[in-house]
């Protein structure tokens, strides 16, 4: 089976396809608008997907994926995006995951984010902002329009370590310099060991996966550097666990305050389904680092975290139900959807009763 890539990629992007799944045995299935449904072609074999793979990795990613069995890279097809890709093996034979990567990053309005509370938000010059959410909800697109925004509007000195690189930046105010582990850097450990002589303003961690990561990116911020990073965290509260968890329990006392210190806020977010199925619009949950957060972050009492972020909206500050019961009252959502995507299902229907009532 001849296998022509960029056709393969151009059908992904007129179609509006997210991402497709190739896995021996079955047909492609394809997520549109956030729906997981069979792409309706013929079952793959399993040597027509190992020479999909073959055809996308260089000669250094075939040796890496043979030693490894895992493999995250990204593919430029010019002028069109970039792509994703994660190959890896299911068994005993290999199987890929591809995600559409535009190829310019969309400012906060495009993506339908709050822009005032992002744009002040990117106004601090130290200290750590993470964007928070699962697999698949747009963190990466979110931390690139901040990265954008920032590189249009401020003279900084902007390092970013990614795994892979997904959107390219050109300097524009910023100068930015994009580092790839396993193309520019051995490790990400290593990256961040000589970050600091690199005399970075701004520090892109592109995910802060595990304990390493997160605490050099806690370091970073604490050498008065502005840190940005993504982390796979369901809300901000639980981002704020897992900062301190990354820590020793025997060193975690000191660690609150060192997060504490450095921590300036947290954007979570969530796709959810347009109320027309054509389209996703993020639900986000604003964390300013106030006072009061920090308070509450010293004392371990989590749970107190989200009504502080509803009583917060003087400091641009709002909870995932808040902006939940927004999308819902512009019709840009269904009741059914609001309510799956709400963190407190009950409260929120109760919410939107009350809200119903007082219309009357």
């Amino acid at each position: 089976m001849a296998v022509d890539i960029n056709k393969l990629f151009q059908t992904m992007i007129r179609s509006g396809i997210s991402d497709i799944h190739f896995k021996a045995g079955t047909p492609p299935m394809v997520r549109m608008h956030g729906r997981l449904m069979s792409s309706g072609f013929n079952k793959m074999a399993p040597e027509h997907i190992e020479e999909l793979a073959n055809l996308l990795m260089s000669e250094e990613q075939r040796k890496a994926f043979q030693r490894e069995s895992e493999l995250d890279m990204s593919y430029h097809v010019p002028d069109l995006s970039r792509f994703r890709v994660n190959i890896y093996r299911q068994k005993g034979s290999v199987a890929l995951s591809l995600r559409v990567v535009p190829l310019q990053a969309k400012t906060f309005e495009e993506l339908n984010l709050p822009t005032d509370t992002m744009k002040k938000i990117c106004t601090n010059t130290r200290g750590m902002i993470l964007v928070a959410g699962i697999t698949g909800a747009g963190k990466t697109t979110t931390l690139n329009s901040m990265v954008d925004y920032i590189n249009k509007n401020y003279a900084y000195n902007m390092i970013t370590i990614e795994d892979p690189i997904e959107y390219y930046h050109a300097n524009e105010k910023s100068s930015i310099a994009q580092r790839e582990v396993g193309n520019d850097t051995p490790s990400f450990a290593s990256a961040v060991k000589h970050l600091l002589r690199q005399d970075p303003d701004v520090v892109v961690l592109g995910e802060m996966r595990d304990a390493e990561s997160i605490q050099a990116g806690i370091t970073a911020a604490e050498t008065g550097h502005l840190v940005l990073g993504t982390i796979h965290t369901m809300d901000a509260a639980q981002t704020m666990g897992r900062l301190l968890e990354s820590y020793h329990p025997a060193e975690q006392a000191g660690a609150k305050a060192r997060i504490a210190n450095v921590l300036k806020g947290i954007v979570a977010q969530r796709l959810l389904e347009s109320a027309d199925g054509r389209d996703r619009f993020p639900a986000t949950e604003i964390l300013v680092v106030t006072s009061l957060i920090r308070k509450l972050l010293m004392e371990d009492k989590f749970p107190e975290v989200n009504k502080a972020i509803e009583q917060g909206q003087y400091y641009g500050m709002h909870s995932f139900d808040q902006d939940i019961i927004r999308l819902f009252n512009e019709r840009k959502i269904t009741k059914e959807e609001a309510l799956d995507a709400s963190t407190n299902p009950d409260d929120l229907l109760v919410k939107m009763n009350t809200l119903r009532l007082g219309d009357m």
